[in-house]
């Protein structure tokens, strides 16, 4: 696993340093930690909450060992640089044991097997969405090796957690996920993570092809970016960190992110937690659906793998998905009914208010200076005494300048991150460069006058076109309140 440690975590004092083991204690409690995760809009690297989990010990020899002869799905991609994602649809895949694929991850040629027909010089390889309750079917005691309640979660273990395994370079295309937050238990090995704030959503072309409910991708390969074809993109704000064994990192809703191993064997567990805001979200993914699936079968009923992603098995038939959002709407209301959250008047808005909510997908957020940096922390000042430390660590925005031409690859490892005596270096350079969200209409205007001024060849308008507009996260937000609101009336 890894070898050498970033400055993430090099000058981080284990907590309890000068004590026994079996005496060290947790940075924050986990009221304290839950209190953190609900404030902070920042993504952030908790040290030192994970040092008792028995899942530390989750290195892929070991779970060879657990599941031994057990049959997992490898994603397989290229080894390359060029400036288009590889997206799932792209890629090939291969059933095979851990134990194959420690063999063939060691670089030896392999005859025979699942592998035998990928040169590991030249591909890489990666088990991922592997949810434990379908990895450890028969195993279920192996849940409570994953201790999720130490962040305020109460009985939050592996039953809600996905594993995923890779191969050096193997990698996730930069994409938002629309429910919740979500945390990452880093085990074995490191990834180097490239985040970007909600609010540059029009600056990195996002699409809904390839169509997988609750991801939003980017049209764009943001470790080589293609500068001609989506120029917004250096508006982009990216931040960079990487995640070192026993980190636990926190991504804030709507942040998107790429992610990619950087060591010969990566293993991380995450959890994505359920927020208020997913109520919605979840009537907007059935509106999306719904207007992916009839458009791309409309065009071509036979052929799904070219736009319907492999972790999608669930029929995509209109009457399926009809029943999907009614569903939906129901379970919105349904919540609405019980918990009270909020008022039937704030869904009866006028169509200005509903304008700026929908198009203005995110307000702005909040940056205020706190020890010599910018941090984001929600909607106002955080107490006097920061939570930032060595225990809880910002992810800071990336010093890395973009290319001048198409191309290049980013190469920022966070070693700069924290200080030698505990200080984080750099500023996060986000108040000059904030922007208020009615400027990201005029965005989206630019993004598409680019698109169409980059393919002159182009004399007609493609189902894929007309589904970046339909489906944009904008524009579906604006519809399901404007449908919400509708059904209000007979609430």
């Amino acid at each position: 696993m890894a070898a050498t440690r970033g400055a993430t975590t090099e000058t981080a004092p284990a907590a309890g340093a000068g004590e026994e083991e079996g005496e060290r204690v947790k940075p924050f409690t986990p009221e304290k930690a839950k209190e953190i995760l609900m404030s902070l809009q920042q993504p952030a690297v908790f040290c030192n909450m994970a040092f008792d989990w028995p899942a530390q010990h989750w290195t892929v020899k070991h779970l060879s060992e657990v599941l031994p002869g057990k049959q997992i799905r490898f994603r397989m991609g290229m080894k390359r640089t060029d400036t288009v994602p590889q997206f799932e649809t792209t890629c090939n895949y291969v059933e095979a044991t851990l134990e194959e694929f420690l063999t063939w991850n060691c670089g030896q040629p392999t005859m025979s097997g699942p592998f035998r027909d990928y040169d590991h010089s030249k591909f890489w390889a990666y088990a991922d969405y592997k949810y434990f309750v379908s990895l450890f079917d028969d195993k279920a005691d192996i849940f409570q090796d994953v201790i999720w309640s130490d962040f305020g979660f109460p009985g939050r273990n592996g039953r809600e957690s996905t594993l995923w395994i890779g191969s050096m370079g193997a990698h996730t295309p930069c994409h938002l996920d629309s429910y919740g937050c979500n945390l990452v238990f880093q085990v074995q090995g490191r990834k180097r993570w490239h985040l970007f704030p909600p609010e540059d959503t029009p600056f990195l072309y996002p699409t809904r092809i390839p169509y997988e409910e609750s991801s939003v991708f980017s049209k764009i390969n943001v470790v080589n970016p293609d500068l001609k074809r989506f120029p917004q993109f250096r508006k982009a704000r990216r931040h960079t960190v990487t995640l070192n064994p026993g980190q636990v990192l926190f991504v804030p809703r709507h942040w998107w992110h790429y992610v990619e191993s950087i060591d010969p064997v990566t293993v991380s567990i995450n959890s994505w937690i359920e927020l208020e805001e997913d109520h919605q979200a979840r009537v907007e993914e059935a509106i999306t659906r719904m207007l992916v699936c009839a458009l791309k079968t409309a065009e071509d009923p036979t052929n799904t793998r070219a736009w319907l992603n492999p972790t999608e098995v669930e029929e995509t038939s209109h009457e399926v998905n009809c029943r999907y959002l009614n569903r939906a709407v129901s379970a919105l209301f349904d919540h609405y009914r019980t918990s009270k959250v909020i008022e039937i008047q704030a869904l009866r808005t006028n169509r200005e208010d509903m304008k700026q909510e929908g198009l203005n997908v995110h307000s702005r957020m909040a940056v205020e200076q706190t020890g010599g940096q910018d941090v984001i922390l929600g909607t106002g000042k955080w107490a006097a005494a920061s939570p930032f430390g060595p225990d809880l660590v910002p992810v800071i925005l990336s010093s890395e300048e973009l290319p001048s031409e198409k191309g290049g690859i980013f190469e920022g490892d966070g070693n700069n991150f924290v200080g030698k005596d505990g200080e984080h270096s750099g500023k996060l350079r986000c108040t000059k460069r904030q922007r208020m969200m009615s400027k990201s209409e005029d965005a989206v205007v630019e993004q598409i006058a680019s698109n169409s001024s980059t393919a002159p060849s182009q004399t007609f308008i493609s189902t894929d076109d007309l589904l970046d507009c339909l489906v944009n996260p904008q524009v579906t937000r604006i519809v399901a309140q404007l449908l919400i609101q509708g059904r209000s009336l007979e609430f």
